[in-house]
């Protein structure tokens, strides 16, 4: 499994997050509609990410909940078919839901920041530190925290759940 550091938050003004994102002088935006499919596994969270009608991941990840920068181990597999995956899995594996963004993905190093606007919930930006092979959970840790500075993301606009997590308190609340 690789592992990447994350931070997920809250955005209140996503056109002023992106010229900050833009002073970073990271490459991108990337734009990136998905459709993500949950599935109930016994352990970690499994779902099948839809980019294109020929271009999927299935992805297989844990992640301890909490507000701080915290390490996500995963696994991914592409799939030329994700229709006939989702058919597999659905056949196999109850389906707990969907969450549909579109994402906009910029790089910075070895650092992905994604400005999300998800169906139904709103603005939102991720940073992912995709862990080197030399490096900690502490060190990543470091990288996030002086991006969110560098960012203006406080601790206050941190999410401790998914968005999957938030879809499904919305719709019971």
């Amino acid at each position: 499994m690789a592992t990447n550091i994350e931070i997920k938050a809250r955005v209140a003004d996503p056109a002023a997050l992106e010229r900050a994102v833009a002073t970073l002088g990271a490459s991108g935006p990337e734009i990136l509609v998905q459709e993500d499919t949950f599935f109930a596994t016994p352990r970690g969270r499994l779902k099948l990410r839809l980019l294109a009608p020929d271009r999927g991941e299935l992805i297989l990840y844990s992640r301890a909940q909490g507000r701080d920068p915290r390490p996500s181990d995963y696994t991914l597999a592409p799939t030329a078919d994700p229709g006939a995956l989702l058919r597999i899995l659905a056949a196999t594996l109850p389906v707990l839901g969907v969450v549909r963004k579109t994402r906009r993905l910029y790089l910075a190093g070895q650092t992905r920041i994604h400005l999300d606007e998800v169906e139904g919930l709103g603005s939102f930006m991720e940073l992912e530190v995709v862990l080197r092979e030399s490096q900690t959970a502490t060190d990543g840790a470091a990288i996030a925290r002086d991006f969110m500075q560098r960012l203006g993301i406080a601790r206050a606009d941190l999410l401790d759940r998914t968005y999957f997590e938030l879809l499904q308190e919305r719709a019971v609340g």
